[in-house]
């Protein structure tokens, strides 16, 4: 048996010892990071919903979100706020394995997942960290959907209620549906 097996004092009783052995081995295996899902192995393709789950700015309108020079007007992530976003992810920052890189070198984006064209607000639970470097999926492919929902908003194809809908649940929906699969 395990307890004629150690060498321990005869007068421990076997549960004990048994629940030790278990306990450092879990001990163990933990601080080798075994039971975790190591970042490089996490999906970032999509937001955590309960991390992300998406945030508007209250009182835009179409009219204003159509008539804004996105990508002029003044962006309010702060430093802080990216570090509160690769945190909640697990993450240390954006030289993180799970940050891939493209061939140009970027990491990951603090993307907004209600994108700022279509009146997502720049606030810590409209954001997460998006790799650029990830296939099929990225950073590139989905700021290309953004626009292209921007534009069908504007244009009256569908509605500025739809756009957050599709882009919030899952973009890769209407990347496929404008631009085929990639």
């Amino acid at each position: 048996s395990l307890h004629d097996a150690l060498p321990i004092c005869p007068q421990i009783p076997r549960t004990f010892v048994g629940g030790f052995i278990v306990r450092l081995a879990i001990l163990a295996w933990i601080s080798l990071g075994l039971g975790v899902v190591s970042a490089q192995a996490r999906d970032l393709t999509l937001p955590d919903p309960s991390l992300t789950p998406g945030v508007t700015r209250p009182g835009l309108s179409k009219a204003v979100i159509c008539t804004t020079k996105w990508g002029k007007d003044a962006r309010h992530v702060t430093a802080a706020m990216k570090a509160d976003v690769f945190a909640a992810y697990g993450l240390s920052g954006n030289d993180d394995p799970a940050c891939v890189a493209d061939k140009n070198g970027r990491h990951c984006e603090i993307d907004h997942l209600i994108s700022r064209e279509l009146g997502g607000a720049d606030e810590v639970k409209n954001l997460w960290p998006e790799p650029y470097g990830t296939t099929p999926w990225n950073a590139s492919r989905k700021d290309r959907v953004e626009n292209r929902l921007h534009k069908e908003v504007c244009a009256g194809h569908i509605s500025l209620a739809e756009a957050r809908k599709e882009i919030k649940t899952d973009w890769r929906v209407p990347y496929k549906r404008y631009f085929g699969n990639p």
